[in-house]
């Protein structure tokens, strides 16, 4: 069962299966890593929920919690369809630059294909967090750039309180 809340004009939560959720496991993995997962090509929220089995049966990571959905309109390239959004909790014991390769692997696995900035796409997942740390390089930049101004993070973050 889907549960919608419209925010704004433009801004729609969702609740469906297993966003948002909440683990009561303890991890073993040595990193708290926060994901930003969006799309808006194909049936997203089926994609997220098949997102949210790969990842727990992954032996790789644990997976700790999921916000609730956003619906809500594209930013950069905007003649494209609304995207969903929602923030995904990992405990991981990966290094940051081996954890962004597995990211780009699920990418690959659901059908992402890299055509422009801000294109549309069927799975985008985003280093939010990776512990407390700072990472600034050409490859790789924790905090995600720009995550307190998009609505697309802020709002599913603060559901995760």
């Amino acid at each position: 069962m889907e549960i919608k809340r419209r925010l704004t004009k433009s801004l729609i939560t969702l609740n469906c299966l297993h966003f948002p959720y909440k683990s009561e496991k303890k991890s073993s993995h040595r990193y708290r890593v926060t994901v930003g997962i969006g799309g808006n090509v194909g049936d997203v929220k089926r994609r997220f929920e098949h997102l949210f089995i790969y990842f727990k049966k992954d032996k790789r990571v644990e997976l700790l919690q999921t916000s609730l959905i956003l619906k809500n309109p594209p930013f950069g390239y905007v003649n494209q369809d609304y995207f969903f959004n929602s923030i995904i909790v990992l405990q991981v014991s990966m290094q940051p630059l081996v954890f962004l390769r597995y990211l780009h692997t699920i990418e690959k696995k659901f059908a992402r294909k890299r055509s422009f900035a801000n294109a549309p796409r069927t799975l985008d997942l985003d280093i939010i967090f990776f512990d407390d740390r700072v990472i600034k390089t050409h490859r790789l930049v924790i905090p995600h750039t720009q995550w307190s101004k998009r609505d697309s993070v802020v709002i599913p973050l603060e559901g995760l309180k």
